[in-house]
C-alpha cells in the first residue's frame, strides 16, 4: 500500500481535533504526492474500524461511516475551484497566442468588478466585500466570485460553453472516475451543454458558466480535487492517484510473480504549460498571507500555496444557508512540493467569532487543520524548512526583509488601496 502509518497518524489524530473544535459533523482528509500519485494519508472523521464491520453494519446509524467518502461522496467544491478557473481562463490565452490573437486578459490587468451582473442570473454575483477593481492576483488572494465570473465571459464569449466544458474534463478529469482503488466511487457530474435533466430541464443554461467559475453547479469527491491541484503541484502533468504500490505472488516453487507494479509510476502526461503553472503558484501564494482568505492556513517556517473554499449543502433538493462543507486545498513546500493536501470539514458550526469572522468559511475552520497536519508531516519527512524567516508579527524568528513573498504581499497591497481606497 502507499499509505505510510506515520502520516496516516497525524491525519487522523489532527483531523479528530480539528473537527471537534469546528464543532462539525465529521470531515475527511487526503493527502497524495503529486508526482507519483501515491495517496500518503487517508483520513475519516467519523472512522471505521473494519474488524469490527458487523457492529457498523447491522447498525443503520453507523452504516453511513463505512464509506470512504473521499472517493465515494460528492460536493460542490466552493472557492478551491477558483485555482481551476484560473488555470483555464490562462490556457484559453495561450490557445489564442497559437492563433495570433491577443490574450483574453493580463494578469496584470485591472478589472472592474463593483458589478456582479451576468447573463442569465436573476441576482447579482457578491464578493465578501465590494472591490471596485482586481487583478489576477488579487482576485485569487480576496476569492472574488465576480473576477472569476468575468474571466469566464471573456472565455465564453471567444471560445464557446463546448469549450469550457472540455477544459474541464479532459484538462482536469471532472465528471470522470479517477480510477483510485476504493469501491464506490463516483464520477462526480459536470453540466454538459444540450444534454437534458432527467427532469426534462437543460443542465447547461446561459448562467452556469458563471456557477462553475466558482465552484458551484458541479460535483467533485474530494480525490478529484486532489488529482487537479496535482496537476499545478507538478508542472502541469496529468497524475493517477493509486493505493497500491505492488501486488506480488508467492508461487509454490519458491519464486514470485509480480502482478501489479506502480513503484516507478510518475506522471508524464503534460495538460498545462509550465507558464501556467508558475503564474498560478504565484496568484496562490498570497492567499496564506496578510490580505488573503486563509491566513490560518500559514505553515510557520515553510512555504505552501493553497486555496480555502465553502459550499452550500443541498438538502432535500436545496440549498442550505445554514449547513456548509468547508475545505483548504493546498500543497508545500511551494517549489518541489512533498504532497497536495484537502482537509474537508461537514457541517461546521456556523457561528462569527470576533477579529477572525464566520466560523463556517474553510479559510477559518478547515485551514487551521491542513496547517498542523502540513507542519507535522513536513517535519517527519525530513523537509528543512524553507522560510525560516516567515513568522507573524511579534515572533522573534520573522525577519520581513528575509522573509519569503512578504515584499510581493506589500506591495499588492499598495496596489489594492491605490485602485480600491483612492490611496
Amino acid at each position: 500500500m502507499t499509505i505510510n502509518h506515520y502520516l496516516q497518524a497525524i491525519a487522523e489524530s489532527e483531523l479528530e481535533k480539528g473537527v471537534k473544535a469546528a464543532g462539525g459533523l465529521g470531515g475527511w482528509a487526503v493527502m497524495m504526492d503529486p508526482c507519483t500519485g501515491e495517496i500518503l494519508a487517508l483520513a475519516q472523521i467519523p472512522s471505521f474500524d473494519p474488524i469490527h464491520y458487523a457492529d457498523y453494519f447491522n447498525n443503520p446509524d453507523l452504516q453511513e461511516h463505512t464509506r470512504v467518502k473521499a472517493a465515494s461522496d460528492c460536493f460542490e467544491p466552493g472557492s478551491i475551484f477558483k485555482a481551476i478557473t484560473i488555470a483555464i481562463c490562462l490556457k484559453a490565452n495561450e490557445d489564442l497566442a497559437k492563433q495570433g490573437k491577443p490574450p483574453l486578459f493580463t494578469p496584470e490587468e485591472k478589472i472592474p468588478t463593483a458589478n456582479g451582473w451576468f447573463p442569465g442570473r436573476s441576482t447579482p454575483l457578491k464578493d465578501g466585500r465590494t472591490h471596485n477593481f482586481l487583478n489576477m492576483d488579487m482576485g485569487i488572494q480576496k476569492s472574488s466570485n465576480v473576477y472569476m465570473a468575468r474571466l469566464i465571459h471573456r472565455v465564453i464569449e471567444t471560445f464557446g460553453e463546448q469549450w469550457y466544458h472540455k477544459a474541464l474534463v479532459d484538462i482536469f478529469g471532472f465528471g470522470k472516475k479517477t480510477g483510485v482503488e476504493l469501491p464506490a466511487e463516483s464520477p462526480g457530474l459536470v453540466p454538459t451543454p444540450g444534454k437534458l435533466h432527467p427532469n426534462g430541464k437543460l443542465e447547461w443554461s446561459l448562467p452556469t458558466p458563471y456557477s462553475l467559475a466558482i465552484g458551484h453547479n458541479i460535483l467533485i469527491n474530494a480525490i478529484q480535487m486532489v488529482k487537479a491541484y496535482a496537476v499545478i503541484a507538478n508542472g502541469g502533468f496529468e497524475v493517477q492517484p493509486h493505493l497500491v504500490r505492488k501486488i506480488v505472488k508467492n508461487k509454490s516453487d519458491g519464486t514470485q510473480q509480480v502482478l501489479v507494479d506502480n513503484t516507478s509510476y510518475r506522471a508524464t502526461k503534460q495538460v498545462l504549460s509550465p507558464t501556467i503553472v508558475q503564474q498560478l503558484v504565484r496568484g496562490m501564494k498570497f492567499v496564506t498571507k496578510e490580505g488573503g482568505t486563509s491566513k490560518r492556513a500559514d505553515i510557520m517556517g515553510y512555504t505552501e500555496v493553497g486555496k480555502s473554499g465553502t459550499s452550500e449543502k443541498i438538502i432535500e433538493g436545496k440549498y442550505s444557508k445554514d449547513h456548509n462543507i468547508s475545505s483548504f486545498l493546498g500543497f508545500a513546500p511551494a517549489k518541489n512540493p512533498r504532497f497536495v493536501l484537502l482537509v474537508s470539514i461537514d457541517d461546521p458550526e456556523k457561528k462569527f467569532i470576533p477579529g477572525v469572522g464566520k466560523h463556517q468559511m474553510g479559510g477559518v475552520c478547515a485551514s487551521p487543520i491542513f496547517r498542523e497536519i502540513a507542519t507535522l508531516s513536513l517535519q517527519y519527512l525530513g523537509v528543512a524548512p524553507d522560510d525560516p524567516y516567515g513568522y507573524p508579527p511579534g515572533d522573534p524568528r520573522r525577519d520581513p526583509k528575509k522573509a519569503d513573498w512578504l515584499a510581493e504581499v506589500e506591495k499588492l497591497k499598495e496596489l489594492y488601496e491605490k485602485w480600491n481606497c483612492g490611496r
